[in-house]
């Protein structure tokens, strides 16, 4: 029995520890970037693996903040705000009220465009890249949100098969109770269904502030003007082949724009793995 019980500490010991190297592994580079943000230029490079820097540089943040041409962070920080919430609001509303009438409402070819919806995931975005600049552009609005915006309000492939998967462990019964009860197909979906699949939303809602936050592509193909740059646009600006690049401020503004993603991931991190984790239980 005492061989057995040191056999089980001893694993214990070393499965924690390994987790614990790994993991220390894994974030290796975002301690790096946040030490790095402290740290002047010359000691960056000098000593790029250390994580301690000799001495705390809040300069790098007061220069970073200021931003370019007269337009600070701030601005840019707002505008990814701006683009981030209309967009979550638009991808996990319109997902919702798809994978509704997928999963409760029978309707003529129903399956053929749920498969058309399966395939739009399986394109590439370069696929796509050309034709919606084109129709963009005939529209006007190229140097707007709206490229940014607009398209989340017609659902996400991938949003809508997740809502739709966990509507499908939701026992049918409740729909027929509610009809008794005198409800029209949209009481059954906003008082019913709804609230229940609430984790399925929130899961839905972190990937689309993640996706869209980090977004650099999209902002770069529409977006112009240096007042409507988001974040992930204006932190490119720091980087100049032409002209000195300030590391340290590009650090400093790089650590700040992790905060919102870290903020959220800790508020709902229980929602994301009970999001996933009931999506196709069947009731």
């Amino acid at each position: 029995m005492k061989s057995i019980k040191i056999r089980r500490i001893s694993g214990t010991i070393l499965y924690h520890g390994f987790i614990w190297i790994f993991g220390f592994f894994m974030i290796y580079p975002i301690l790096w970037l946040v030490a790095s943000s402290f740290k002047d230029e010359v000691e960056i490079f000098q000593k790029s693996y250390s994580l301690i820097p000799s001495s705390l540089q809040f300069d790098n943040y007061v220069q970073g903040w200021k931003g370019f041409g007269g337009i600070t962070f701030g601005t840019f920080f707002k505008n990814s705000f701006v683009i981030v919430i209309l967009s979550t609001i638009g991808q996990v509303a319109s997902s919702a009220l798809v994978a509704y009438g997928f999963a409760r409402i029978k309707f003529v070819g129903q399956k053929v465009l749920f498969g058309c919806m399966i395939v739009t995931m399986l394109l590439p975005s370069q696929v796509l890249m050309i034709p919606q600049y084109i129709l963009f552009s005939k529209l006007g609005w190229v140097n707007s949100f709206k490229p940014l915006v607009v398209p989340s309000y017609f659902g996400y492939p991938f949003f809508i098969f997740l809502m739709m998967q966990f509507m499908e462990g939701i026992p049918r019964e409740l729909d027929e109770a509610a009809r008794i009860d005198g409800c029209n197909q949209w009481g059954i979906f906003f008082r019913i269904l709804l609230p229940l699949i609430r984790p399925a939303m929130i899961t839905s809602a972190i990937f689309s502030f993640y996706w869209k936050w980090q977004d650099f592509f999209g902002p770069l193909l529409y977006i112009k003007k240096p007042n409507l740059y988001p974040v992930s646009l204006a932190l490119k600006l720091f980087s100049d082949p032409a002209a000195v690049t300030d590391w340290g401020a590009m650090f400093a503004m790089s650590t700040l724009s992790l905060v919102p993603v870290f903020i959220i991931f800790v508020m709902c991190q229980k929602y994301i793995v009970e999001g996933i984790s009931t999506t196709g239980l069947k009731g």
